[in-house]
C-alpha cells in the first residue's frame, strides 16, 4: 500500500497546526515561565490551596504557590510562593486565601500595604487570613437559622390560635 505525497503533506500540515495551537495555548495560559522571587506566609488553614495555585494582586496573576509545609513549632501551614521580579511589595502587605467562586479553586490574594520598607526575597508576609470553608459556613448558617426559628416563636396563651401553655394536670376526683 503506497501513500500519495499529497496525503503525507496533509497529515504533516495537520500535525504542525496542532503543535502550533498547543504552543499558543501553553504560552497564553498565564503561567509564569520566568522566575520571580520567593516569599513565605503562615496560615491556620490552607484548605483547597494547591501547589501551582495563582498568586494575584488586584485580580492579576503575579506568581504562583510553589510549596507548602507544616511548621513543627507553631503547627501553622507555611506556604512558599513566587512574585514577579518587577513587583516590590511593602513589608506590611497581606495575604489571603480566597476562592475563585462557589465551585472554583483557591488562590492567594495579596493586598499591598502602605509601608516604605519593602519585602526582601525570602521574606515573610505576616498579615494573613486563612481559607474559609464553605461547608463550615453553611453548617453555621443552618444551625443558626434553626436556633433562631425555635426562639423566635413566642409562647402564646389560650385563645390566640397557638398552643396552650403546659400546666399541671387536673386533680383526680374534681
Amino acid at each position: 500500500m503506497t501513500r500519495r505525497p499529497a496525503e503525507i503533506a496533509t497529515g504533516l500540515l495537520v500535525l504542525i497546526v496542532a503543535v502550533a495551537f498547543l504552543a499558543y495555548a501553553v504560552v497564553h495560559t498565564g503561567r509564569a515561565t520566568g522566575g520571580g522571587y520567593d516569599l513565605h506566609a503562615s496560615f491556620d488553614h490552607i484548605d483547597g490551596l494547591n501547589i501551582g495555585a495563582d498568586v494575584r494582586l488586584a485580580g492579576v496573576k503575579i506568581g504562583s504557590v510553589t510549596a507548602s509545609a507544616i511548621d513543627p513549632k507553631s503547627f501553622l501551614a507555611t506556604i512558599t510562593f513566587t512574585v514577579a521580579d518587577d513587583l516590590h511589595l511593602p513589608d506590611d502587605s497581606s495575604a489571603e486565601i480566597t476562592s475563585d467562586g462557589l465551585l472554583g479553586g483557591k488562590y492567594l490574594s495579596i493586598g499591598p500595604g502602605g509601608s516604605a520598607t519593602l519585602l526582601k526575597p525570602g521574606g515573610t508576609v505576616t498579615v494573613t487570613q486563612g481559607s474559609i470553608s464553605i461547608e463550615q459556613l453553611l453548617g453555621k448558617f443552618i444551625f443558626s437559622a434553626g436556633t433562631k426559628s425555635d426562639t423566635s416563636k413566642p409562647a402564646t396563651g389560650g385563645g390566640g390560635g397557638g398552643l396552650a401553655p403546659l400546666s399541671d394536670p387536673p386533680a383526680a376526683g374534681k
